[in-house]
């Protein structure tokens, strides 16, 4: 009985789990969005990472910092997210062709450029990290746009502008028509 005890107590001891890294992971030529299921490295602009608990080393890697942002406000969510890092492009070498494969910064404390004229790599509208407010501004004067945190980019801003291009598209509607009609609908 006190051998099985111990062995219990042990056993527990080493269950104990230590708390899962969520260090940035270096972009690579493996690296694809998880929605477009596209190399990263041929789309421009900058990009995001996003770790999930209980998936340690392996984040989902987003083609622009909106789909990020996107993603983290989905309700479905099938693991809690613990950071998300994005391409700080003030950083010494980043450019809209070539953001960086190691220059993540935090999203939490990021200053994002809202509403640029520049769209992201899948041609959406994008929101520009920096790391200083400094950087932010002079982008912001040279490119429009409305520097703010995370958390106070609107929802409208993620989702709208998107669907609206969407709508506007007749290639679109045509081919979903098409689909509705080969299925009886």
């Amino acid at each position: 009985m006190k051998r099985a005890l111990l062995f219990a107590l042990l056993l527990s001891a080493c269950r104990e789990e230590a708390a899962q890294a969520t260090d940035p992971v270096a972009l690579t030529a493996d690296a694809v969005g998880h929605f477009c299921q596209m190399n990263l490295l041929e789309h421009e602009g900058p990009k995001a990472q996003v770790h999930l608990e209980g998936l340690p080393g392996t984040p989902l890697f987003f083609s622009q910092v909106r789909d990020a942002v996107t993603y983290a406000r989905l309700p479905e969510q099938s693991h809690p997210i613990l950071a998300i890092w994005v391409n700080d492009m003030g950083a010494s070498g980043a450019t809209w062709a070539e953001p960086g494969a190691d220059n993540w910064i935090d999203a939490k404390t990021a200053h994002f450029v809202v509403g640029s004229r520049l769209a992201g790599g899948m041609g959406a509208p994008e929101f520009v990290p920096f790391a200083r407010m400094e950087d932010a501004t002079a982008f912001a004067l040279r490119n429009g746009g409305s520097i703010m945190g995370l958390d106070a980019i609107p929802d409208a801003a993620v989702i709208a502008p998107e669907a609206e291009a969407i709508a506007d598209d007749t290639d679109f509607t045509r081919r979903l028509k098409a689909l509705s009609e080969r299925a009886g609908g």
